[in-house]
């Protein structure tokens, strides 16, 4: 009842005709390859299985019986507790007894893709008797009574109000939801869209996430390899960085949609050509087209859908990725041009890695080697995050991250700011570190006094818990330019203390602050260890690149020797020759000719060169605080950049910062 396996439908959707053929179209368009595995493509899947077991992302059968045991427990829980709170209404109780009340699940686990330790998502559903409010209130107390259950807490006030706890050593957030039944049945299907009649607008939004996961699950031709390519996309997208709905990443409802798109476009694949061309089809998406799993449903219940016919904010969606079930919503409308261009960046170098490992000149290991986000920019802006308590801090925390992103779109309304790049991890502030010297300081003298300065100027904080988000800058090529981010800085720290003041939440002690600062001076909030360890990672991954380069240079060429006409008496080597240039023609040439209306062949617009260089920067003043006591601007002078901190990046976007001009900084 809340395991991850399939339904017999969904089962069904996966069986195929004797021809090897899906037994019926999957998805808004006919598939682009029906091809079957061959055997390297087999071998390549078996090599990611192995490849992804020391990340964790497996649980063992013991593990998964404890999350069914867990669940199970919930689930006779909330029977009782609509059964007493019906007697309590002067229900009788042979009839309380037979309304039920039920608990499913949702998000990874439901698809079967949860990892070690990872969460669960479920949602109480409730008979028509049972109000919202007497979940929060008495439901509530009933967990928090339960001798399994921490850390209880109640988000009534949310857009989707959730009861969040650790029950039994598993973190779970539990949605509810009021149906217009008189009874709840252990085999209820949530999927009827006629359940939606009557419900209030947050009930709706509860039941969404159930119906999505059910929707994707049957919208997929085999479970089994959707599950591990989406896996293999989880782990790749937590490694780079771009997995996070509420900074204006791709969520995990999201990033699954995406892999189950491939699938319908590649039904017959296995799993390590999924993985393949799941990089080669949204590499090359032309965004603003929306990703769509299946014709929008013909149903009129009054609640909004996504819909930019009719609704102009929808017009302005850059990566729309729209849910299968109704009321079909964009669940990516939180990304910005920022993170569009970030998100895009990576899908294109996994397209050249994967290239690499499809033809096995690299592990897929390779695919989760991120470069540093602390070595690919010279100026960061980073947030101080400060509270006295665990408490207060675990949800000023949570405040504070889901306005991130407001932010982000006040420094991208910047002219002279080319990239705003938010780094999802939350980094904690450790005492102690205004003290150590950085690894990064070139050695030259002044420098070092500066720092020394810095750090006898400069307490980073008092406060007993301190979070902090960094955010990389980088600026238009321009000389001689002055940038002021003091109002974007200031409306952005307003707004979050004016919208905790309206919640009843901030406290004595909870503050947030912003500061400027430069990448040599990032010891100041960073462990030294930890920079070393990213700055040879950036080392690592620029040789990989520059390998990787020379490879496809040759590959280049060998494909071109292999088009060229045999001369005479050569005919007997034309086979293996013309099977060899057709692989390197896969590889580096491949287009989706026969793809979807709703996709299109042509490369999307991402940022150039001059666009994605930022500045190199020369260290001259210490890490000042903007957004509270002062401006905070950014001088850009044509000079010499430094040999030091010359970077060079992957294609097809240089974010390195190559470009010869310095910036100076003057905060006042």
């Amino acid at each position: 009842m809340w395991n991850s396996e399939p339904t017999n439908r969904q089962q069904q959707n996966g069986n195929t005709t004797s021809g090897g053929q899906p037994a019926k179209q999957l998805g808004m368009t006919s598939a682009i390859s029906l091809a079957e595995p061959r055997p390297e493509d087999l071998q390549r899947t078996e090599e990611l299985s192995k490849s992804l077991e020391p990340y964790n992302v497996f649980e063992s059968q013991d593990e998964l019986n404890h999350r069914m045991e867990i669940l199970a427990k919930l689930n006779t829980l909330v029977k009782q507790w609509v059964m007493e709170i019906s007697i309590s209404k002067n229900m009788p109780e042979a009839a309380a007894e037979k309304l039920g009340g039920k608990i499913y699940t949702f998000g990874s686990y439901r698809l079967g893709v949860h990892h070690k330790g990872a969460d669960i998502d479920a949602l109480c559903v409730a008979p028509r008797n049972i109000e919202r409010s007497e979940y929060f209130q008495y439901f509530f107390e009933v967990l928090k009574k339960q001798p399994e259950v921490t850390e209880c807490r109640s988000v009534e006030e949310a857009y989707v109000p959730v009861i969040k706890m650790n029950f039994d050593g598993i973190e779970i957030d539990l949605l509810f939801a009021r149906l217009s039944l008189k009874e709840i049945p252990d085999d209820f299907d949530l999927r009827d869209d006629n359940l939606l009649k009557n419900l209030d607008p947050r009930s709706v939004r509860s039941l969404n996430g159930c119906r999505v996961t059910d929707e994707i699950l049957a919208l997929v031709p085999n479970i089994e390899n959707f599950r591990l390519a989406l896996r293999t996309i989880k782990l790749w997208a937590k490694k780079h960085g771009i997995y996070s709905n509420s900074l204006g990443y791709f969520g995990g409802v999201t990033w699954a949609m995406l892999v189950a798109r491939t699938c319908q476009l590649y039904p017959n694949a296995a799993a390590a050509t999924l993985v393949h061309k799941f990089f080669l089809v949204f590499s090359r998406w032309k965004w603003p087209n929306p990703v769509l799993l299946k014709h929008p449903d013909n149903v009129n219940l009054r609640f909004p859908v996504w819909d930019p016919r009719v609704n102009a904010s929808d017009r302005y969606h850059l990566m729309p990725i729209i849910t299968p079930a109704y009321p079909q919503q964009n669940s990516t409308f939180n990304v910005s041009e920022s993170t569009k261009k970030v998100i895009l960046t990576e899908f294109n170098r996994g397209m050249s890695i994967t290239d690499e490992i499809m033809l096995g000149r690299v592990p897929w290991d390779r695919l989760f080697e991120a470069p540093s986000f602390f070595y690919r920019y010279r100026h960061f802006i980073v947030l101080l995050v400060n509270s006295q308590t665990a408490d207060d801090h675990l949800e000023w925390c949570g405040l504070v991250e889901s306005k991130i992103r407001l932010l982000i779109g006040n420094l991208e309304r910047n002219p002279h700011i080319a990239l705003a790049h938010v780094n999802p991890k939350c980094f904690e502030f450790k005492k102690g570190l205004s003290g150590n010297n950085s690894q990064n300081n070139s050695g030259n003298e002044d420098e070092q006094k500066q720092m020394s300065a810095a750090q006898t100027q400069s307490s980073v904080t008092t406060a007993p818990f301190c979070s902090m988000w960094f955010i990389g800058l980088e600026f238009e090529r321009s000389e001689n330019l002055n940038v002021d981010l003091t109002e974007s800085i200031q409306n952005f720290t307003e707004h979050v203390i004016v919208h905790g003041v309206n919640i009843k939440m901030l406290k004595e002690g909870m503050t947030i602050d912003a500061r400027h600062v430069k990448r040599k001076q990032l010891s100041l909030y960073l462990d030294a260890d930890f920079l070393k360890r990213e700055r040879k990672s950036m080392e690592n991954h620029t040789n990989f690149n520059n390998t990787m380069l020379a490879n496809r240079k040759r590959l280049s060429s060998e494909l071109a020797q292999s088009q060229e006409p045999l001369p005479p008496g050569q005919q007997s080597q034309s086979s293996s020759r013309g099977a060899k240039g057709q692989r390197l023609s896969e590889s580096l040439t491949e287009e989706n000719s026969n793809a979807s209306s709703d996709m299109g062949a042509q490369t999307p617009t991402t940022p150039t060169s001059s666009q994605t260089s930022g500045p190199n920067f020369k260290t001259t003043q210490a890490a000042t605080p903007i957004g509270k006591n002062g401006n905070d601007v950014v001088c850009l002078e044509g000079a010499e950049s430094s040999q030091q901190d010359q970077m060079q990046q992957p294609p097809p976007h240089n974010n390195g910062n190559s470009s010869n001009t310095t910036a100076e900084v003057a905060c006042s």
